[in-house]
């Protein structure tokens, strides 16, 4: 897989993390969002790992 295409699944992933990280900070967090961006970082993460 080109380096390009991993470096855009490592950003999105990045990106995830980062709104996991907004949403767990809220008051109160949406579970609904949080299950949503869990399973979005898991398939990039599962993704990454194949790439290598």
């Amino acid at each position: 897989m080109p380096n390009s295409h991993r470096d855009m699944l490592a950003a999105r992933h990045a990106r995830l993390e980062a709104e996991l990280g907004a949403e767990l900070k809220r008051p109160v967090p949406d579970a609904v969002m949080l299950r949503q961006l869990k399973a979005q970082k898991l398939k990039l993460k599962d993704e990454l790992s194949r790439s290598h």
